[in-house]
């Protein structure tokens, strides 16, 4: 087993006297792809705040590259690797896409110097960003507004400029919402390229037959708490997982 890449331990977080999230622990190896699960209110999204650096814990620590980001900033830790990719497309819309893909890039100067080792300039960053774009069929509508395309392809936009950004941990909230059956497989198929890119990945998402296609483990989350945590065959059978989402059918039917 490849080291561990980013460690969660005993993360605490709360709003006023309601505690959100309440001592998760997890151990994520580099390049290992984890699906996180779980009913609505339980932690999923706060988790990935906390790791992102949008939520400060108000207990416990996180790890990542054996460096301790808990008090880090958001744009610290992005600098060191660590892409978030939110429900909300952060895509800038006005813009066409190419222009979308060279912000991300002129973002990222030593990106762009692992690439060019001599002085960058603009017209070699284009070719890095059409480069990119053709990774996920959109070369052809460069210059178009990112605003025209698909919910599907702006969610394939918006990883692949986590990506040019120098991203190596990606945290995707929900990459499949409202997003139609043939994108969710574009989607899929991103996340294959970057699995074999080597990056770690950790995806929020309530299709587990979507996310057993790619994820090594699940973590199932209620109630602020890391209930369940395996394989997703043996997460999928197990009987805990139905009571979580639906409740003890036998209890609420006496």
């Amino acid at each position: 087993m490849n080291p561990t890449f980013l460690q969660i331990s005993d993360l605490e977080f709360s709003i006023g006297e309601a505690s959100i999230l309440n001592g998760i622990s997890c151990q994520v190896p580099r390049g290992e792809t984890v699906g996180i699960i779980g009913p609505n209110g339980s932690g999923k999204t706060t988790l990935f705040n906390c790791i992102s650096g949008f939520n400060l814990p108000s207990r416990g620590r996180i790890i990542f590259d054996a460096t301790d980001i808990t008090a880090v900033s958001p744009h610290t830790r992005a600098l060191h690797g660590l892409g978030r990719v939110f429900q909300n497309s952060g895509v800038f819309r006005e813009l066409s896409v190419e222009e979308n893909m060279l912000t991300a890039l002129e973002s990222r100067d030593s990106l762009i110097r692992k690439f060019f080792p001599a002085r960058s300039h603009r017209a070699q960053r284009r070719q890095l960003a059409r480069e990119f774009l053709s990774e996920i069929n959109l070369d052809a509508k460069s210059s178009h507004k990112a605003g025209s395309l698909s919910g599907g392809q702006l969610r394939l936009l918006e990883i692949v400029r986590t990506l040019a950004f120098g991203a190596e941990v990606f945290l995707l909230d929900e990459p499949t919402a409202g997003v139609s059956p043939r994108m969710k497989e574009d989607v899929a198929g991103l996340i294959a390229k970057l699995q074999q890119r080597g990056k770690t990945i950790l995806v929020i998402e309530h299709d587990i037959n979507f996310i057993q296609k790619f994820c090594q483990r699940i973590l199932v989350l209620d109630g602020g708490r890391v209930v369940m945590d395996g394989p997703p065959d043996t997460v999928r059978s197990d009987r805990r997982l139905q009571e979580i989402y639906f409740g003890n059918k036998t209890q609420s039917e006496s």
